[in-house]
């Protein structure tokens, strides 16, 4: 059925509907015969029911034809309504709502604008716009110098304290809704005090994110300052030397442009190269000031050989192995552009028995060993898969070791050195010798090469002490011949001590970080004859289930029963290697218990491995194991106490007084 049979339907049934409707209307109204016939019957009808119907009743019939009125009166009948809709017939079309005719735009070109504009890309945008507002460069800001030089360095002891001062201004920005500068200058009285404090904040952020390897700033550069005053448009006003006919620059002039520093000053080995050349052309021309330039560069080249710069440190091959020698026998250059660009190398595969050699004293106990240089092999492959059948497969792309370039060996000298100098800088048991401070620890007796101090608080057991090298040592095998031969003098002289006491004594060295290049030391730790008879049983079950379950190296090695067996006082160090993280207790003074630390991440931070074993015998509080004190500059009340028991065992005093 289509929509115009459907419509046509439609109509009909209107038209019969309308039929009825009709119909109904004249059979509702009757001709006037009919209707006197039935008033004629109505009207005897109710004759009839008035006989029949008592008196004082009211009359129903009339109420009855009444209320069936008013009925059809408020309900009459009603189509639906899809019924009353009209046609589609009826309509003709449709059109949509006509848009209200909008007020004519005038076009702004039309209008009169003498605002300034500012274009987004405008170098000096910030500068311009506070320029229009009416606002003025703060003189620290235009004045100021970028760098300077501060008395601190990021991440010291006064660190907290400033970046405490700085999250104060946050704050108080944020709670006050003031701008950040404003409150920055309230605080700090300049905005480049307050720069540098954002400089260390991004500093100390940068050191915790990428960990120790990180090598960044120490001290404030005015990077963040020179940015703020570039956008408020300040820069430094310097005109260039204006070239002569022939379009050259002087040769004066050249000297100058390009800084030429005054006597006493030190220069970088391009700019002495450039120094010298223009010594050599003024030579060839004849020029009068040959004699001033040659006389310039003598200076600088002087001044540059002067070791007193702190700020230049020449590294050489007593500093880094991996600087000693060249490698041309060792490493290829990869001939690609990539490889062009970054210097890279490659092993070579046809090294002679001399480079082999060579290359095996360079790189000979480095940290990590060959289970690090196997681990940068699997980082460069990118297809590698934790498999027997691939590592079958390619055992020979998986053996070749990954040469660094020489701008990678570089900086791997030189963010070593940096860190083993921040270790040293912060280091409490060493003696620095630049500013003539004497270590944090208190010095209770001294030798030639070792010297005795306290141990931090709390004490794990009253009256111990501390062996520690004079010279930073990762570990006490790193010790000469002459270091250890004092360290057994003050092994025995304090057995002698703690026997006059009526104690017995245990020493031990936990050095299971190597990586964090602590300063080597020697506990020394008094028991009761009781627990010094038990505590070689504590130490063997302690040291048997610790680290992994299953390990390449014994868990036990028995340094006293090599000493017995003819070793003697070398057993220690003819048993372990320097190159291994270990920890070793002495039950004498040739030897006692040793284990290998395979697992450094396992293995109880700090001293708390040994703590916990003699705090366990000792039956010492939880906390007292527990925590690690530090040691403090200033007077120490235990140093006296123990200096008196000490004398008369002190095998210095033949030194000094000597």
């Amino acid at each position: 059925m289509t929509l115009e049979d459907f419509e046509k339907s439609l109509a009909e049934e209107k038209r019969a509907a309308a039929g009825v409707e009709e119909e109904r209307r004249r059979h509702d109204t009757p001709g006037d015969g009919v209707q006197s016939r039935r008033q004629g019957v109505h009207s005897d009808a109710e004759e009839a029911q008035a006989k029949k119907q008592p008196a004082g009743l009211p009359d129903t019939s009339a109420s009855t034809d009444h209320v069936q009125e008013q009925i059809q009166h408020e309900n009459p009948l009603k189509r639906d309504s899809w019924m009353q809709e009209p046609s589609s017939l009826d309509i003709e079309y449709t059109q949509s709502s006509l848009r209200k005719p909008s007020d004519a735009t005038q076009n702004k070109s039309f209008k009169k604008d003498f605002e300034l504009k500012i274009h987004d890309k405008e170098l000096n945008k910030h500068h311009l716009q506070d320029l229009t507002d009416g606002k003025a460069i703060p003189e620290d800001v235009a004045q100021s110098p970028a760098q300077h030089h501060v008395d601190y360095t990021f991440g010291d002891s006064g660190a907290q304290w400033r970046m405490t001062k700085l999250k104060a201004v946050y704050r108080r920005a944020q709670e006050t809704a003031m701008p950040t500068d404003d409150v920055a200058l309230e605080q700090y009285g300049d905005l480049r005090s307050f720069d540098d404090a954002r400089e260390e904040e991004i500093e100390l952020d940068r050191r915790e994110t990428y960990g120790d390897g990180y090598v960044g700033k120490e001290k404030p550069s005015g990077e963040l300052f020179q940015e703020r005053k570039l956008e408020m448009g300040v820069r430094s006003a310097g005109k260039p030397p204006m070239p002569d006919e022939k379009g050259a620059l002087p040769i004066a002039s050249t000297t100058a442009a390009e800084g030429v520093p005054s006597k006493g000053r030190s220069m970088d080995p391009t700019t002495l190269n450039r120094l010298k050349a223009q010594v050599m052309k003024a030579r060839l021309k004849g020029s009068s000031d040959a004699s001033d330039l040659e006389r310039k560069y003598n200076e600088a080249l002087t001044a540059s050989g002067d070791t007193s710069n702190p700020q230049m440190v020449v590294l050489g091959a007593m500093d880094n192995r991996m600087l000693a020698g060249g490698r041309e026998g060792e490493v290829k250059a990869v001939n690609t552009k990539r490889g062009r660009e970054r210097g890279l190398v490659e092993e070579k595969e046809d090294m002679s028995i001399e480079d082999m050699v060579r290359e095996e004293r360079r790189t000979r106990n480095q940290m990590g060993g060959d289970g690090q240089r196997f681990a940068e092999r699997i980082a460069k492959d990118a297809k590698f898969d934790n498999d027997l059948e691939y590592m079958d497969e390619n055992a020979t792309k998986l053996a070749k070791r990954v040469q660094k370039s020489e701008i990678n060996l570089k900086n791997t000298a030189i963010s070593d050195f940096q860190k083993m100098n921040r270790i040293l800088d912060s280091c409490p048991l060493c003696h620095h010798e630049d500013s003539d401070t004497p270590p944090v620890a208190p010095v209770v007796s001294l030798a030639t090469r070792v010297f005795l101090t306290l141990p931090t608080e709390p004490q794990i057991s009253e009256g111990g002490a501390c062996i520690i090298p004079i010279q930073h040592r990762g570990n006490l095998l790193e010790c000469d011949d002459d270091e250890w031969e004092e360290i057994r003098n003050f092994m025995k002289s304090l057995t002698r001590m703690y026997h006059d006491q009526g104690r017995d004594v245990i020493f031990y060295e936990n050095a299971a970080m190597p990586q964090r290049k602590k300063h080597a030391g020697m506990e020394v730790v008094p028991l009761p004859y009781s627990l010094g008879e038990t505590a070689p049983a504590f130490f063997r079950e302690a040291i048997l289930v610790s680290d992994e379950e299953w390990t390449q190296h014994k868990k036990l090695i028995d340094t006293l029963a090599k000493a017995k067996q003819g070793l003697g006082k070398m057993a220690f160090r003819k048993t372990l290697a320097k190159e291994m993280p270990y920890f070793h207790v002495w039950f004498e003074i040739d030897g006692g218990l040793g284990h290998v630390v395979e697992d450094s991440n396992r293995w109880p931070r700090g001293d708390l491995f040994a703590r916990e074993i003699i705090g366990g015998m000792l039956d010492k509080e939880p906390d007292v194991i527990k925590r690690q004190g530090r040691w403090h500059r200033g007077d120490d009340g235990r140093v006296d106490k123990f200096r008196k028991r000490w004398r008369k065992f002190d095998w210095t005093r033949v030194l000094t007084e000597s």
